[in-house]
């Protein structure tokens, strides 16, 4: 995900603004991980229209100036920032500040969901991040057309922010650096830690030098070939996809955190991430492609962020077709399934999409949204589809762009208007649920007329619907136009129809039927209904910890003793507590995936009511072990684990909506 996914809500009105403003901003920052405390001074020289300038309330300022004519240095408290009015004048201004602080300390603990809602900067000899986000430096509205950094660590420590690498030494003690960022931004990012870098000079397949870099932990040093390799591969496959890679380098740099962040040059990955033997396969390309989608063309949050969903079909999915059709269809139906376990309250307009905060936004930011992308392609044909991607970035280098500039780039390949095709996948709440209702079929000469009857909900949406007949000699695939309530489409075949199957290669954003969805333990994570029943009260305290890794909201609560709720459950215990509690609330037996390892997870599904989750563990120290892993399955129905290890998982056997065919009298 780019870096403005943990952008807090002011500075991303701030983003929305006509990003890259005529402000420039020069910092020189010292920064000592083992006492955590930060010094720095910056010059920030602004237009006429530049009204403000803000920086966090944690920092102590030692003096602010405007032109050399001082400013009362503790500003005015607002939001947690100090803010300074900037008096008007009919010039450009210069605004000198000092400042200085000690930052949080590091929390190896949190998990990456934690970094997104509360951006703050740490600091660590292990590894400190401070986030433009938490206003380490000072802000103005509309961000920034340029910025250099002079950065001074002691020795041991490197560090580094998004830019080109001007000058590097190491001597007397300590380590500077200096980076120049030619382009617009809307704040700074700064990573430092005990790296081992690692450096290579390349030449893209375009022709452009790139120097490559990582920036490692020790412990993982020797991974630093392979990272390099593929981001070359990387840049070679969407420089001749898209057009030039638009910054001069790109860099790999390890977290002691499970981060996972892209920015301009670089990208920020925890290292326990970096160990993962597919990450270069899959994520890190989402991450390179974001140089292109996000930090090289902005999003212009103010009417939704389409980056995130373009830059998942470009990578993840396109990985995936690839490696073979039916792992493209895999990535598709596992978006479908997400989409079927969000609470409809929950499925809001692709529109109001500006980041990621949790995983009920993720389903629809970038699952839905690279649906959306997948049905254009569909639509107007891959040759089309990639010219309009080309001209995207050629007309919005550098520029902030909307959903509308998107269309417009399309439209001109295309030929023709995609205004109502935008229209209702980013504007309207909710998601299509399709259902075949009726189909007939009439003996016709040597064939066969069919007559499938197909219903949605209103208001209708215009859904291309790929549509399979299943017939006596074979499959014929079929796509039909539906744009009513109930509408009879008719269709010819050869052979005697036997069932007609909808959408079976999962390529329409619809709501599964239920028979399509096993319930998967996603339905529990993004429900704010979710309520929980723990029924060993010995586990409360594991509970709780488990509760806040796993669920994207706080939890409800219910007794044991009572009838459970029609809401969604989790149910925690003990192996003997939950086979009893089963039993006696009639929700069903024990499956027999769920009979080895210290722990069980499965997900049930009842007649009347949200789904169940059920968690049974040996103990509670084996409550403690899954806690960790746990959230990263929401797309299983069923796991065993053994010591916090994932032994066993699945996901429950699904039906595609078939409907049989009858037969009538030929007329």
């Amino acid at each position: 995900m780019i870096r403005r996914g943990i952008v807090a809500a002011g500075v991303l009105a701030a983003a929305n603004a006509a990003l890259g403003g005529p402000a420039r901003l020069e910092l020189s920052v010292g920064l000592d991980p083992a006492t955590r405390e930060l010094r720095a001074r910056g010059t920030v020289t602004v237009d006429r229209n530049a009204t403000e300038l803000a920086l966090h309330a944690r920092f102590a300022v030692e003096s602010v100036a405007v032109d050399g004519r001082p400013l009362d240095a503790a500003g005015t408290l607002r939001d947690g920032r100090r803010v300074w009015r900037l008096p008007a004048a009919g010039r450009d201004r210069r605004v000198t500040i000092a400042w200085r602080g000690t930052l949080a300390p590091l929390d190896g603990s949190i998990a990456h969901r934690d970094t997104l809602r509360d951006a703050q900067p740490v600091a660590d000899p292990n590894g400190s991040f401070l986030p433009a986000a938490s206003h380490w430096h000072p802000m103005v509205a509309h961000g920034f057309s340029s910025y250099r950094v002079e950065l001074e660590l002691p020795a041991g420590q490197k560090g580094l922010v998004p830019g080109t690498l001007a000058a590097e030494s190491e001597a007397a003690g300590s380590y500077r650096a200096r980076f120049d960022f030619p382009h617009p931004s809307d704040g700074i990012d700064l990573m430092a830690g005990p790296y081992r870098v690692e450096q290579r000079d390349v030449v893209t397949a375009g022709g452009k030098p790139v120097r490559l870099r990582t920036y490692f932990h020790p412990s993982i040093a020797d991974l630093a070939g392979g990272y390099l390799d593929a981001v070359n591969g990387y840049i070679d496959l969407y420089e001749g996809w898209i057009g030039e890679y638009p910054f001069g380098e790109f860099s790999v740099v390890s977290s002691p955190t499970p981060t996972g962040f892209g920015m301009p040059t670089l990208t920020y990955l925890g290292v326990e991430v970096l160990r993962l033997p597919f990450i270069r396969g899959t994520s890190l390309g989402h991450e390179v492609l974001h140089n292109w989608w996000g930090n090289g063309v902005f999003a212009d949050y103010a009417r939704g962020n389409w980056s995130e969903g373009l830059t998942t079909f470009m990578a993840d999915y396109a990985y995936k077709e690839r490696e073979s059709e039916d792992a493209a269809r895999t990535m598709r139906l596992e978006w479908l399934r997400d989409l079927a376990a969000l609470p409809p309250a929950e499925d809001r307009p692709l529109a109001e999409f500006t980041a990621r905060y949790h995983g009920a936004s993720q389903i629809v930011g970038y699952n839905k949204a690279a649906m959306l992308f997948l049905m254009l392609r569909d639509r107007i044909g891959r040759e089309a589809f990639d010219a309009g991607v080309r001209r995207f970035w050629r007309e919005h280098r550098f520029k902030v762009a909307s959903w509308d500039d998107l269309r417009r780039a399309f439209e001109a390949e295309h030929g023709a208007s995609l205004e109502p095709f935008f229209a209702q996948w980013l504007t309207r709440a909710g998601t299509p649920e399709p259902r075949i209702a009726g189909a007939e079929a009439v003996a016709r000469g040597s064939g066969y007329r069919l007559r499938v009857t197909i219903e949605q909900r209103a208001p209708p949406y215009r859904l291309r619907l790929p549509l399979l007949v299943r017939t006596a000699g074979g499959d014929a695939a079929r796509t039909v136009d539906i744009d009513g309530v109930r509408q009879t489409v008719t269709l010819d075949v050869d052979r005697p129809p036997l069932a007609v199957v909808l959408d079976p290669d999962a390529r329409v954003v619809r709501r599964l039927a239920p028979d399509e969805a096993p319930p998967i333990l996603r339905a529990l994570m993004v429900d704010p209904a979710t309520t929980l029943v723990v029924v060993s009260p010995v586990l409360e305290a594991g509970v709780n910890s488990l509760a806040v890794r796993l669920l994207d909201h706080p939890p409800r609560f219910a007794s044991a003793r009572v009838e459970p709720p029609a809401a969604p459950l989790l149910v925690v215990g003990l192996h003997g507590d939950v086979d009893a509690w089963l039993a006696r609330t009639g929700l069903g037996a024990r499956p027999p995936e769920a009979e080895r390892g210290d722990a069980q997870v499965w997900m049930a599904r009842r007649e009347a009511g949200g789904p169940v989750g059920v968690v049974s563990v040996r103990d509670a120290d084996a409550l403690t072990a899954l806690a960790r892993p746990l959230p990263h399955y929401g797309r299983s129905s069923w796991l065993v684990l053994d010591g916090g290890r994932v032994v066993a998982r699945g996901t429950w056997p699904a039906k595609p909506q078939a409907f049989p065919v009858g037969a009538r009298p030929a007329r």
